[in-house]
């Protein structure tokens, strides 16, 4: 009996413990439940789908057509108070010269093209008195501004040297939230610097920070001196003009704002061809409908924009439009979106009639307006 055991326990000891990890690791072979767990397995990714391990390459493209900007203005100083005295002036006279003293600022452009154009955001070269343009490969020159648009924060300025190395441009429209990203520009003055990040974020707008927003939103790190300096993607092409940044120190804390290439290229031809951008404008504000205001006009489940107030003599009020109407549709394009809405009008050419669809209480109507110029916008000195 003892041989018996002997001879037959190895095999039955391994076939139990062979059973056990069958059961363990194929439960379904024997008719056990399974847990209701589903994992998905990472693809084997060829070196050709990995990122690149050094983005040298891409800086090497782009960095020759980003420039450093010194920009100068004079400002008045007040006098010292001895000659505001009527005792001095009735000595030395009433044409005393002004005081002034020179202020300078920090900033970056983007060479769009061999031709000398350049952009950059319109508050670093405002009022400037002098534009001193620093290229990497070591050249200075001064720029003149041929055109600026405080509504967007961009500028156009032209130099006027030899063998410029443009920039090649991307397709902001064609950008992925993750996509990594590279600012280059001049921050605090140290010099030409680059920083990596990943797209955070598209379209963002109603930050206050311009009348026509869509910014890019980036972590790559944006300090002050890096306005108007160019945001690129992997390859070293042209995806954004490094605009703002949200910070509570003044330093980077990840939140940088780019304006998308697509909107500065359409801003920058039409600064080149007519001196400023012309939108188009139909004289009136506009409120988004929210459930509050739906429900006090009894317009529940309605999608529209409310009309806060309207301009004397506009081409809203001369086709018609009243406050308090709910504007559903423009040129076809439901008006869910207020911000949306506008820059639709506003890319609309002057003289263009466009079709407007209102809820009057509670009736709907159509109405026709010729688009206008939108007047400029005043700027401070």
């Amino acid at each position: 009996m003892l041989k018996a055991l002997r001879f037959f326990g190895w095999p039955l000891l391994v076939g139990v413990l062979v059973s056990l990890l069958i059961m363990q690791q194929y439960p379904q072979l024997v008719g056990l439940p399974m847990h209701d767990v589903q994992l998905r397995q990472a693809p084997i990714y060829t070196r050709f789908e990995e990122g690149p391990a050094s983005y040298a390459t891409a800086v090497s493209v782009a960095s020759p057509a980003v420039a450093n900007l010194y920009t100068t203005k004079y400002v008045g100083k007040s006098n010292h108070p001895l000659l505001d005295d009527p005792q001095f002036r009735k000595f030395y006279g009433e044409n005393l010269p002004g005081q002034r003293r020179m202020e300078s600022s920090l900033g970056s452009a983007v060479i769009m093209s061999p031709e000398g154009y350049l952009l950059t955001n319109n508050h670093v070269t405002a009022n400037a008195d002098q534009i001193v343009v620093a290229l990497k490969d070591g050249r200075e020159t001064l720029a003149r501004v041929i055109g600026s648009d405080p509504e967007t924060d961009l500028a156009v300025l032209k130099i006027d040297l030899k063998d410029l190395p443009a920039i090649t441009l991307g397709r902001s429209d064609n950008i992925r939230i993750g996509d990594v990203t590279l600012a280059i520009g001049n921050p605090f003055g140290v010099g030409q610097t680059v920083t990596m990040g990943i797209i955070s974020a598209t379209g963002r707008n109603q930050l206050g920070l311009n009348t026509y927003e869509d910014f890019i939103q980036t972590d790559a790190a944006i300090n002050p001196g890096n306005s108007g300096g160019a945001l690129v993607d992997a390859y070293g092409n042209l995806v954004g003009i490094n605009t703002a940044i949200f910070s509570k120190s003044g330093g980077s804390q990840g939140i940088g704002f780019a304006i998308p290439v697509k909107l500065a290229m359409d801003v920058m031809q039409a600064i080149i061809e007519h001196g400023k951008v012309i939108r188009g404008w139909l004289g009136l504000e506009v409120q988004p409908l929210t459930p509050e205001l739906a429900e006090s006009f009894g317009l529940e489940g309605r999608k529209g924009i409310i009309v806060a107030g309207i301009y004397r003599n506009g081409p809203a009020q001369k086709a018609g439009l009243q406050p308090n109407d709910l504007i559903l549709k423009i040129d076809g394009e439901p008006a869910g979106d207020a911000r949306r809405s506008m820059n639709q009008v506003a890319r609309a050419k002057p003289g263009e009639t466009i079709r407007i669809e209102v809820m009057r209480n509670g009736k709907p109507l159509e109405l026709k307006a010729e688009v206008g110029i939108r007047p400029p916008v005043a700027t401070s000195n």
